[in-house]
């Protein structure tokens, strides 16, 4: 367990986090509490993730899936804990990762969906995930184009597989140093792309995952449903860079 002065310090960052997304989320007249914390604990080891959880944070968000895998051999995790693997994901992780049921919000190929939808399939593990969209455009970015996304959820509303895998919604970055403009910019362009989406294929696609700890309020303004929050949340307990 972490010492007593940095789990206070854990609860203090969460719940200025949630003050900061409740107010954001009530200054665009949205419904308290339709945006969901995705708490990123990259940064941290197995002890000070669970002090996140202890401290009040339930749904948590790993970039890398050994780590996730890693996390959960060192600490048993309340059962109520909802993983969210939101890194670039590789095929032959996902045997290991499926059984910890999480929201995969990464998929940026057909490849990676047939490979999500088999292994769901084999393992009878229902699986949500989103569309990762390279809504930048920036070359060194993962994510599809814009115009791969129509193709791509038609043919799999179109198959077999929507038992399996459910493509819930999409997921987008602002481009690396961008300003608060701009950002917002990029997030109204991936909600309107999800509005195009939904009347063209009938998909409902609630789900946005967008907005981390430098843009949410953006993010939040322009529809997210999700975001993904890490170094707000371990202020003070990290060091410096």
């Amino acid at each position: 367990m972490i010492d007593p002065s940095s789990q206070a310090r854990l609860a203090e960052n969460w719940q200025a986090v949630q003050h900061d997304v409740d107010a954001a989320t009530m200054a665009v007249d949205r419904p308290a509490g339709s945006v969901t914390i995705i708490g990123v604990t990259k940064y941290v080891d197995a002890e000070m993730t669970l002090g996140l959880v202890n401290a009040g944070c339930r749904v948590l968000g790993e970039n890398r899936p050994q780590v996730l895998w890693k996390k959960n051999e060192e600490v048993v995790f309340p059962d109520d804990v909802q993983w969210h693997l939101i890194g670039h994901l590789q095929r032959n992780k996902l045997r290991r990762s499926l059984p910890f049921h999480p929201m995969i919000h990464s998929v940026d190929s057909p490849r990676l969906l047939a490979a999500i939808v088999e292994e769901a399939t084999a393992q009878q593990i229902p699986t949500q995930v989103l569309l990762e969209v390279n809504i930048s455009g920036e070359e060194a970015k993962t994510g599809l184009k814009p115009k791969e996304l129509r193709p791509m959820i038609e043919s799999h509303l179109g198959s077999n597989d929507t038992n399996a895998v459910e493509i819930v919604g999409l997921m987008a970055m602002a481009g690396w140093g961008t300003d608060a403009d701009a950002a917002r910019q990029q997030f109204a362009a991936t909600r309107e792309l999800r509005e195009q989406l939904t009347q063209q294929t009938g998909a409902t696609l609630p789900e946005l995952s967008m907005g981390m700890s430098g843009d949410f309020a953006a993010a939040i303004a322009e529809g997210a449903t999700m975001v993904r929050i890490g170094s707000r949340l371990f202020e003070g307990l990290l060091p410096p860079a």
